[in-house]
């Protein structure tokens, strides 16, 4: 199941999540195009990976601060955490086959 991520739970549900496994957030707004195709390939992961992985997604319009903080300039962007800390940041539309692989170097 997707998680939805805010300024209310991002420290715990994402910072402190990561110590346990690395936490995936899909930063994205309701408007972008790119963002709602990415949508469903996010849902599919966040199913397949539930075990090893903690897969959510982040509106930047309603926690600008978050992804402010994050250096979100351009939307879709998805970042990896583990330990608390950002792994990786991928900007732009992602194969599913690519998001598995880099959650599985975590």
């Amino acid at each position: 199941m997707t998680k939805h991520f805010n300024n209310d739970n991002f420290q715990k549900e994402v910072i402190d999540a990561s110590k346990d496994k690395p936490v995936l957030v899909d930063f994205f707004a309701e408007w972008c195009g790119p963002c709602k195709m990415m949508s469903p390939v996010i849902d599919e992961l966040a199913d397949e990976m539930k075990e090893n992985a903690i897969i959510g997604k982040l509106n930047t319009e309603e926690s600008q601060a978050i992804a402010g903080k994050y250096n979100v300039m351009s939307i879709p962007t998805l970042i990896v955490f583990k330990d608390g800390e950002v792994k990786e940041t991928l900007v732009g539309m992602q194969p599913k086959e690519s998001l598995q692989a880099t959650l599985k170097k975590y």
